[in-house]
């Protein structure tokens, strides 16, 4: 797991090369997931030892079915992982030859070690980070400090023994000479010897409370190392998590930390109080003040605002529709458990809300207050709100702002607060979530998100710029390119390579001298993340096996796709969204020789609705085109660069399933859909302005035939749900030239 952390803090080129490795190999969202348990394996062995290799491949599934029954129990199955896809996908590439698995894990193993061990050398330290050296150097203070407390309390422990030791002789003695005259004679002696052992005491105390003293020192430095650097840190970590950067935003350390000092602190309060001296009272405001600092800091939002049904979306919030947040206290010591009540308040002392014009009112339909008690499997103290929901409510004051913003451009913020009372200490606490934005309706979803990605790349630090949209700051393409990679790292386990980033670069900054977005060119009026969203969209429902694995080229513009095709041989063909079509569409193109010249034609693309019938392996092997004399051929033989058809599409196949013969029920004879175009005779030179071949029909800009293709479509809905219905294709069957149903 420490090798998967120390990945994950890498920057994003580095990232990118992570996600090479496990291109086409092995799930990446596996390894994550699973860092821990894949980790505590001797993959190297297992790769040379069946026996082994079992084992270890029999724990991977076990982990993975402990994981999923709990799941179910929890009612968390959208919210998590999915455990049973990923053991699914273990058993279906590995269940026969886990020493496969053994091999490949080794392997990447190997090659993140390299990347990590290329990362030191140029950050000038061998074999550890610089957060990796910083978090080592603080965790040992920490320790440190622990060890210097536990010793000065053992020490004035041993003095209150040797005082009370002390008390009882001097009061047993005087009572002895009371009684034995004769020992009146010893009574200077005993009286000089209890002289000294007082004196002892005196200079013991003095000595305990500079130590006491250069604890605190020490602490004063920790504390606002903990609250002014590590846990901003933290939340900036977090912020990028929610734009789907798989950084690492574990609390367990930053919980260690902050349980620790607090102790520390909490434990000098009570010896303090045992010790006399000049300095004692200086010492106890220094300490109150740190512990106040330490513990103000201490509660965190640590998951951030999510509904289920948006679970790669967080922040996004629907009136009316339930959503869930986590909020830890990571000073987690036994005496504070059940001790915190804690209350949701929404846009608590948000000054947007006198001052935008036309800004919309919320509450909570149920926003109780919860006690922070431990959780049973992570040990943290924390409070779950699983049932939160809002309403909006009438404006209570009119803003004084000119700027009327948009629905999605309000950003609202949701404040947990609690007060801390313990051992005579008393302070207010509160933690703000990240901004949200909330809706009114679904669609407006891809601008919500357009709008969570921009205030997050842009402000990194407080107090929070609810009104960023009033007049919103651009974007450079270096931190736009970057949460786009993000987007589709994870929906699809697999982020955009630099000609992707290329291509998009073109077509969203243009000529831009400065090299950056401007808000309302990259969102409104038909902007780029509408389209971009689409895809985004077409992956996740349809296409996420083969962007993960990398057969989809993607964002390639039609210039380049003939540059890159014509010097291929005849066949070869690649995967390229639609440019124009802002729902989300795939196609294909493919060249073609003769006469000594390059032919490159495109399909029409494929949409939601069309995928929704056939999957695109399944398009792509079934594909043909049909010549005059009515004979049929499919062109696609090749995944650029020179990939076979059968060795990136195989396994992706279900068509074979669907041209087995079936028997005849009811009288009726099976069929197949296919999907065909009618083959250019003769073929066309490669235009000249055009080079490709890419039209984007519009086949909904009339309602009446959006409608009756509605229909057409639910008809092949109904029949691929019940194939012993299928009948052998006819011409009439064929929709010709598009190439689509």
């Amino acid at each position: 797991m420490a090798q998967w952390q120390a990945l994950l803090r890498l920057d994003s080129a580095l990232q990118r090369r992570v996600s090479q490795v496990y291109e086409r190999r092995f799930r990446r969202e596996i390894r994550h997931n699973l860092c821990a348990l894949i980790e505590s394996h001797d993959w190297d062995l297992a790769a040379v030892d069946e026996n082994r290799a079992a084992m270890c491949f029999q724990a991977l599934l076990v982990y993975l079915e402990e994981q999923w029954n709990r799941s179910l129990e929890e009612s968390n199955i959208l919210q998590g992982p999915d455990y049973s896809g990923m053991r699914e996908y273990l058993l279906m590439n590995f269940g026969d030859e886990p020493m496969n698995l053994a091999a490949v894990l080794s392997e990447c193993l190997q090659e993140e070690k390299k990347i990590l061990s290329s990362a030191s050398e140029a950050q000038g330290c061998q074999g550890e980070s610089t957060v990796d050296q910083q978090w080592r150097q603080l965790d040992n203070k920490i320790n440190e400090l622990k060890r210097q407390t536990l010793e000065v309390t053992k020490e004035i422990k041993s003095l209150e023994d040797l005082n009370e030791k002390l008390s009882y002789i001097q009061e047993t003695w005087k009572n002895q000479v009371e009684k034995n005259v004769g020992l009146a004679q010893s009574h200077a002696v005993v009286e000089e010897e209890c002289v000294k052992q007082a004196n002892f005491i005196m200079r013991t105390k003095q000595m305990l409370l500079q130590q006491l003293a250069h604890i605190l020192n020490t602490a004063g430095e920790i504390v606002p190392t903990l609250t002014g650097v590590e846990l901003p840190e933290w939340k900036r970590r977090q912020q990028m998590a929610c734009l789907g950067n798989p950084v690492d935003t574990s609390l367990d350390l930053l919980e260690k930390w902050f349980t620790a000092v607090a102790e520390v602190l909490i434990g000098v309060h009570k010896q303090l109080q045992k010790l006399q001296g000049q300095n004692v009272a200086e010492m106890r405001m220094i300490m109150m003040s740190l512990l106040v600092n330490l513990l103000e800091n201490a509660l965190v939002v640590e998951k951030q605002p999510i509904m289920a049904s948006l679970p790669q979306r967080p922040l996004i919030l629907k009136t009316g529709v339930r959503f869930m947040a986590t909020v830890r206290f990571l000073a987690n010591l036994p005496e504070f458990k059940c001790l915190l009540k804690v209350k949701p308040v929404f846009d608590k002392d948000v000054e947007e809300t006198m001052t935008i014009k036309g800004f919309r009112h919320f509450d909570f339909s149920k926003g109780d207050s919860k006690v922070m008690d431990v959780d049973v499997p992570g040990g943290g103290l924390v409070a779950e709100f699983g049932l939160m929901s809002l309403k909006e409510t009438k404006a209570k004051a009119k803003g004084t702002s000119e700027t009327r913003l948009g629905v999605t451009e309000e950003l609202h913020v949701i404040k947990f607060v609690t007060e801390f009372q313990h051992a005579g200490l008393q302070c207010k606490m509160e933690a703000s979530s990240l901004p949200v934005v909330v809706i009114s309706s679904t669609n407006q979803i891809p601008s919500a998100w357009g709008s969570i990605m921009w205030y997050n790349m842009l402000c990194t630090s407080e107090p929070q710029n609810l009104s960023l949209f009033v007049d919103p700051p651009p974007l450079t393409w270096t931190q736009l390119s970057q949460v786009l990679n993000w987007q589709f790292l994870s929906v699809g386990q697999r982020g955009l390579d630099e000609n992707q980033l290329l291509m998009l670069r073109d077509k969203i900054v243009a000529d831009d001298p400065d090299d950056s977005v401007q808000w309302c060119k990259f969102s409104k009026n038909d902007g780029a993340w509408i389209w971009i969203d689409g895809i985004l969209d077409l992956i996740r429902k349809h296409l996420v096996d083969l962007w993960r694995d990398g057969f989809i080229m993607g964002f390639v513009s039609r210039q380049r796709t003939r540059a890159l095709l014509q010097e291929k041989q005849t066949g070869t063909f690649l995967l390229r969204f639609s440019e124009s079509n802002k729902d989300g569409a795939i196609t294909f193109s493919w060249v073609e020789h003769s006469n000594g010249e390059a032919h490159v034609h495109a399909v029409e693309p494929y949409t939601k609705l069309e995928l929704s019938v056939m999957c695109l392996p399944d398009i792509i092997y079934l594909y043909s085109l049909r010549a005059e004399r009515s004979t049929t051929r499919n062109p696609l033989l090749y995944l650029y660069p020179d990939i076979p058809k059968d060795a990136a599409f195989g396994r992706y196949c279900k068509s074979s399933a669907m041209l087995q013969p079936k028997k005849v029920v009811d009288g009726y004879v099976d069929r197949t859909l296919i999907p065909m175009s009618v083959y250019p005779t003769p073929p066309p030179s490669p235009p000249r302005e055009s080079p490709i071949m890419d039209v984007d029909m519009n086949i909904y800009s009339d309602e009446d035939t959006h409608q009756l293709i509605q229909e057409l479509f639910s008809d092949l809905l109904c029949f691929s749900e019940h194939p012993d219905h299928w009948t052998s294709p006819t011409q009439s069957d064929c929709v010709t030239p598009s190439g689509s149903f």
